[in-house]
């Protein structure tokens, strides 16, 4: 299985972490299947862009990018060019590594 390395973030793993998903998830199901609330208003549905990740490791290795994502990901703050939403960007058997924005446009935060 697939590690997801995530990068410290202060609000969601101020350490750190490191998960594992089989491939075929996405890296937001995996996330959240493993204690990390990230932020998902629309529910995995790629409607909004709050679970907007920067995939710093290994992201030709994810699902390619659809044009919905794509179009969602010019809202997202702190957009750069290895940019995913984690609803979408689904893990095949390669390793990954993620930083979760400090920020998102959700401006209330949902609790799920």
């Amino acid at each position: 299985m697939p590690i997801i390395t995530i990068l410290p973030h202060a609000d969601y793993c101020p350490e750190g972490a490191q998960v594992t998903a089989p491939a075929g998830t996405s890296v937001c199901e995996a996330l959240l299947d493993n204690g990390i609330a990230i932020e998902h208003a629309c529910e995995l549905s790629c409607a909004c862009t709050t679970c907007h990740v920067v995939v710093r490791v290994g992201g030709a290795s994810l699902g390619s990018i659809e044009e919905a994502e794509e179009d969602l990901l010019d809202r997202a703050w702190g957009l750069e060019a290895d940019s995913r939403l984690s609803c979408q960007a689904v893990l095949s058997s390669a390793d990954v590594t993620i930083e979760i924005p400090r920020y998102t446009i959700n401006h209330a935060r949902e609790n799920h």
